[in-house]
């Protein structure tokens, strides 16, 4: 029985896909749905540059201030995309519990709020870039179903699928 989905987001091109997977799930279940995105951490480049301009007390500063702002603001912004993509259903969105916004590696937080949360099922989209070999899985797409404890939903790339058609 699925009571509880966890639906791990990039925010990319084909996350409007997914999330109607997610959505439309839920809804067959009627279970709660739970939407995470993960933003990966700054590059050292990055922190780099920073460093080189700031003291170490302004950049912790900078950076504690910046993520929080920032991690709001995606967070926003999926709520935002979730309500324009249900305008019209009300009962949709009631079956979303949560909207979280984290920052780490990808993979781990997605497997890490999957068990956090209990949830039943996992849904999440083949993006990224392929592993490899013959695999159109992206990176995090295979960490997660190498290691998710729970049953895994993959939604494929339109493209990748059109492409190998025919």
């Amino acid at each position: 029985m699925i009571r509880s989905i966890l639906y791990a987001t990039d925010l990319g091109i084909y996350a409007p896909v997914v999330m109607q997977h997610a959505l439309g799930l839920s809804r067959s279940f009627s279970a709660d749905l739970h939407v995470l995105h993960v933003v990966e951490p700054m590059g050292l480049f990055a922190e780099s540059v920073l460093q080189s301009y700031l003291d170490e007390h302004a950049l912790n500063e900078l950076q504690q201030q910046g993520m929080t702002t920032m991690l709001s603001n995606i967070e926003q912004r999926v709520l935002d995309s979730l309500r324009d993509e249900l305008s019209e259903g009300e009962q949709e969105l009631a079956l979303i519990r949560s909207v979280k916004v984290v920052q780490g590696e990808p993979s781990q937080l997605i497997l890490e709020q999957s068990l956090k949360l209990c949830v039943d099922l996992l849904i999440i989209g083949s993006h990224g870039q392929p592993t490899g070999g013959n695999s159109h899985l992206g990176r995090t797409a295979a960490r997660v179903v190498e290691q998710a404890q729970m049953p895994v939903y993959l939604v494929p790339l339109l493209q990748r699928r059109r492409r190998t058609d025919g």
